[in-house]
């Protein structure tokens, strides 16, 4: 199996865009803060002077939602004005969060501050988020060495936005793993807030099909979620609140996918990855049997993907320290092997669970590693800490670029709602959607796009009026004959003129194939929602293709046309066959162009 594994993250490391960004992120310097912190912990103990390489953290940025604060004391009503106006960008650029270093210069010099200028500090912060309708919560507050009799503290504070009209902050979760490493449960028991009686009980709210309820395991993709409060607290199903009451009271939401384990369910977790555009992936290793199965598979999945990944070791009530510390090893082995260039970071204390949040969202190399136990309830917490204060990826700025664009809703689930009429579930790619919006939902078959209108829009199983690039939804379309529709499709705006095509480009890399990769080899192709048996047309440049090669390929879809974007990502497979790629180039085709013509081929 390590062989097999090897070649799948193999080439994927070398021709992979991301993998040397990541590579040369300056993991380094971020792996030293806290080593330098404890040097000059060491010094400072032994009499050094203060500007011996005194503690630092990077120089503080113009753009993103930190902002360092030397101290707050008593400012005048000018500058407290000019605070607040501060606060608030940083808020908006974190869409609705931001982090305070208190008693930090702008360079990330760590001065620190006695305790009464920290008191005082942080009632004016309070204050100022008061004035900007905001919550602050102290995530730790560190002591930093100096030379002086009386110690001096620096503090960060997570600034969150009490919600307004629906607008939480939303980060999707994939959750991965191989069949039973405890992924069902643990979402139970976060989202529940019960633990698990050992046999399963916290899992059976999350099935959908009776099947999975007998069998224990997951075969379809369900969505879970857990909601944060402006001050930080849990806020889930415990209380028996409804999934609309944690949407009112919640600030930040994290909506966990909980994708199948089992390897013939390979292509549902696929699609959930590609289709549901996580922003971060959860993989569930069981501690007993460490990595096994479909572990390793899914862990290629989201990298190839560039899905940041973490982990959490379940089950840790079931075994010896020497077993758990046997799965971290074999676990720092794999993430350190090339092609994986990971930085472990094990998370035992709530520093380490509020580091690990910020140092993970910065660099793709960081992977924080939980140990958790879903009965006995261990580091639940920590995990719990870990969510609240993980930032989204996207900024505001490049958020607002995705809704000045034209609608365009990808469809990935289908449903007949009695009284409600047919109803679509997806992904807002991009642009705003409103309650009676009117659309065009396509490609057909024959290539053609049908009108419709949107009746009503739920999110997170409450109502809603206006959707935004990329949240998820369901949308209710009344009396829209559901035959017309299909996973893979998108509802666009009618001023948008799609590009739909059999035919299409892509320049590809072959992770894994038995034999070789040529003409007429069929594989079954995922980009983004789209899911169909494509033929290989054309190699070009060569005449076939073997384990670890990059080429351009021209594809053909069998069935229909779809609606592809130039540079989408794409992940194909066939039996033992993977790769991934990106599409290079389109021919769209006229709704009434023959769709096998073999002048394609030429």
């Amino acid at each position: 199996m390590d062989s097999r594994v090897s070649e799948l993250f193999g080439p994927g490391s070398g021709h992979s865009p991301g993998s040397n960004a990541a590579g040369g992120f300056g993991v380094a310097p971020k792996k030293a803060h806290p080593k330098s912190n404890k040097r000059a912990k060491g010094r400072g103990s032994r009499n050094f002077k203060p500007n011996n390489n005194p503690p630092y953290l990077p120089p503080e940025a113009e753009e993103g939602n930190i902002e360092y604060k030397l101290k707050l004391i008593n400012p005048t009503q000018y500058r407290f004005e000019h605070l607040a106006t501060q606060m608030k960008w940083r808020l908006q650029e974190g869409r609705g969060e931001a982090v305070y270093q208190i008693g930090v210069e702008d360079n990330g010099m760590l001065v620190g501050l006695s305790d009464e200028d920290m008191r005082a500090s942080l009632k004016t912060l309070h204050r100022m988020a008061e004035k900007v309708g905001a919550d602050i919560t102290v995530l730790r507050e560190r002591e930093v060495d100096y030379d002086s009799d009386v110690p001096h503290k620096i503090a960060e504070v997570l600034i969150r936005k009490v919600p307004d009209d629906q607008q939480f902050l939303d980060l999707r979760v994939a959750v991965l793993g191989n069949v039973d490493s405890g992924k069902s449960t643990l979402l139970g028991v976060l989202t529940q807030g019960e633990l698990d009686n050992g046999r399963g009980r916290a899992r059976l709210n999350l099935f959908r099909h009776l099947h999975e309820i007998q069998t224990g395991r997951t075969s379809s993709i369900s969505f879970e979620i857990l909601g944060f409060n402006s001050k930080g607290e849990v806020v889930n199903y415990s209380e028996s609140r409804t999934a609309e009451e944690i949407c009112e009271s919640a600030s930040k939401m994290i909506t966990f996918i909980d994708l199948a384990g089992h390897h013939k369910y390979l292509k549902t977790t696929i699609f959930g990855l590609t289709s549901y555009c996580p922003d971060f992936a959860m993989l569930v290793v069981s501690a007993n049997t460490g990595i096994a199965g479909t572990t390793r598979e899914h862990l290629g999945l989201a990298m190839a993907l560039k899905v940041p990944i973490f982990i959490v070791v379940s089950k840790v009530d079931l075994c010896t320290r020497a077993t758990v510390e046997r799965t971290m090893r074999q676990l720092e082995r794999v993430l350190k092997q090339p092609g994986c260039n990971k930085v472990p970071l094990v998370v035992g204390s709530t520093d380490d669970a509020v580091m690990a949040a910020q140092q993970f969202a910065q660099s793709p190399n960081i992977t924080p590693i939980f140990t958790v136990s879903s009965v006995s309830g261990v580091s639940l917490d920590l995990l719990k800490v870990f969510f609240n204060i993980i930032p989204p990826l996207s900024n505001s700025k490049e958020q607002e670029e995705l809704m000045q664009q034209l609608t365009e809703f990808q469809v990935d689930e289908i449903y007949t709602v009695p009284e409600v009429g047919t109803v679509v579930g997806g992904t807002l790619y991009s642009g705003i959607c409103r309650e009676g919006e009117q659309l065009v939902v396509g490609p057909t078959d024959s290539g053609q796009f049908h009108k419709l209108a949107v009746v009503s829009i739920q999110r997170n199983r409450s109502a809603c009026r206006v959707l935004r690039a990329g949240q998820a939804a369901t949308l209710a379309l009344g009396d829209f004959d559901r035959s017309l529709l299909r996973k893979g499709m998108v509802m666009v705006s009618p001023e948008m003129d799609p590009t739909i095509c059999w035919l299409f480009e892509a320049e590809i890399v072959l992770l894994f194939h038995a034999k070789t990769f040529h003409k007429g080899f069929q594989v079954t192709m995922h980009v983004g929602n789209v899911r169909q048996t494509a033929t290989v047309v054309a190699v070009h440049g060569k005449e076939e293709l073997r384990t670890g090669e990059k080429a351009v390929v021209r594809f053909r879809f069998i069935k229909h046309p779809e609606y592809l974007k130039v540079g989408a990502k794409l992940l194909f497979r066939e039996g033992v066959t993977k790769g991934i790629g990106h599409v290079t180039k389109l021919q769209p085709v006229s709704q009434y162009q023959p769709p096998h013509s073999e002048d394609d081929e030429a």
